[in-house]
């Protein structure tokens, strides 16, 4: 039976979000949520669903919903998350919220703690690894085609240089962190998806001299170097429109281990994959899947889809994909980040995450 669903925050975001729900058999698109009435109104008539102008009167007007989609924005894209998220939460319902979880660490911290003490769903929409590259690059995975891991670099941010810089952005950018804490999220969470959790973090960050010149706040620039659990190590490197990213595109992940190495390109597009050579051989010729996408939007769907066949099928909340505590992990790398830049760029161990206590049907 379709799941129930009541978007919160119709912005861009939210109306692709309630596009894909309707076009997915295992979701109902039942009501919109905005505090600007125009928006909720127009998504309303465009979906053919109830508005309502708070959470509050959407929840006591519909008892029936399943889920809560908190797509709020708000400052470094994750201000006005917790509130909404923590009222669905309060009323027992399954909610998946934008990225970042929020832009505050001790509110994501109390809202992944909440939703467990609820026993309620609590995802996040980390759609950069729900792709067919991916998927291939963790089929190789697992197949023992990569081996053991060795390192992995991931460039991800937006093309660009000092003539196409536009100036001073809205004041809800006009934050030091702003590009930090709205955009890593995504990287860190595709770093720890092939390689497992980060225990050490070293962090450098900086601003070209055309934002420099305009009291621009935004450190734009972020070279981040990274050590697993796993014991390999990790580069992330990020911009805001401030280059041009050469080899890869605009989303490169290069994942390297002692049997074999594989570089995903643009995200949706390109999977290629080397294997290593044997002893007296020579290495064999790479294997290029070019999946003919190229529209990054397509990863909505999917990763929506992801989440209503998590909760659908009853997969133990602590165990879906892109989960809360998942998006927790790549908040805690981000603040570990900023502390990291604050210090001269000193060696700094992220927060350890919530502890997996599983259901009990499961584990007892």
């Amino acid at each position: 039976m379709a799941l129930k669903i009541g978007i919160v925050g119709m912005g861009g975001i939210g109306n692709t979000h309630a596009t894909c729900y309707q076009k997915d058999p295992l979701a109902e698109l039942v009501a919109v949520c905005d505090i600007v009435k125009e928006k909720a109104d127009k998504a309303a008539l465009k979906f053919g669903v109830k508005a309502f102008y708070s959470l509050k009167d959407m929840l006591a007007a519909m008892p029936e919903l399943d889920i809560i989609d908190v797509t709020t924005s708000g400052y470094e894209n994750g201000s006005w998350h917790y509130e909404p998220v923590m009222q669905a939460l309060d009323a027992g319902k399954n909610v998946l919220v934008e990225k970042p979880i929020s832009n505050d660490i001790l509110e994501a911290r109390e809202m992944v703690k909440y939703a467990a003490k609820k026993d309620v769903y609590l995802g996040c929409n980390l759609n950069h690894f729900f792709t067919q590259p991916a998927d291939k690059a963790k089929q190789y995975m697992n197949e023992g085609k990569v081996g053991e891991p060795v390192y992995c670099l991931h460039k991800v941010g937006f093309n660009g240089g000092e003539d196409t810089y536009g100036g001073i952005a809205s004041p809800r950018w006009q934050r030091p962190y702003s590009h930090v804490k709205a955009f890593l999220a995504h990287p860190f969470s595709v770093m720890r998806y092939f390689c497992g959790d980060i225990t050490h973090v070293q962090a450098f960050l900086n601003k070209p001299g055309v934002r420099k010149s305009k009291d621009d706040l935004m450190l734009s620039i972020n070279s981040i170097h990274v050590r697993f659990e796993n014991g390999s190590v990790g580069y992330l490197l990020s911009q805001r429109g401030d280059a041009m990213f050469g080899l890869g595109g605009w989303w490169s992940y290069e994942q390297a281990g002692t049997k074999g190495t594989f570089c995903i390109e643009n995200c949706v597009e390109k999977l290629t994959f080397w294997e290593s050579p044997k002893k007296g051989e020579k290495a064999p010729d790479p294997v290029i899947m070019n999946t003919g996408i190229t529209d990054f939007n397509s990863t909505f769907p999917t990763r929506l889809h992801a989440f209503l066949e998590d909760i659908t099928n009853k997969v133990p909340k602590e165990f879906i994909r892109a989960s809360g505590r998942d998006a927790l992990a790549s908040l805690e790398y981000t603040f570990a980040a900023i502390t990291s830049y604050e210090e001269g760029g000193a060696l700094v161990i992220p927060n350890r995450l919530p502890n997996l206590h599983g259901d009990p049907s499961v584990v007892w």
